[in-house]
């Protein structure tokens, strides 16, 4: 089982992490790509980060916008270093 991080151990982390932020005890992030092609394109690689990492975010497209929600449920729904890492790993993927 995940442990739950502090809000300040959120509060710093989010610091190194571009236009990441907190919705609803989760870790949020909208990316806007070029058309819908390209959003499906991100998604399988964003599915693909988080397969190698056992973690299953919530994805939400919209045409162009992809909409990406983490937190851990092992850890009852709440922000984990487990999440952490997927939002690095999803930073690191080059937009198409």
């Amino acid at each position: 089982m995940s442990a739950a991080l502090t809000p300040s151990q959120i509060q710093e982390a989010l610091q190194g992490l571009d236009g990441w932020g907190i919705e609803h005890a989760k870790l949020l992030k909208v990316y806007k790509l070029k058309d819908f092609k390209a959003a499906l394109a991100f998604i399988n690689q964003v599915g693909a980060e988080a397969e190698r990492l056992d973690h299953h975010p919530e994805i939400h497209n919209s045409w162009n916008r992809v909409t990406l929600r983490l937190c851990t449920h092992d850890a009852g729904g709440q922000i984990t270093e487990k999440d952490l890492t997927l939002a690095r790993a999803i930073q690191s993927i080059s937009l198409p």
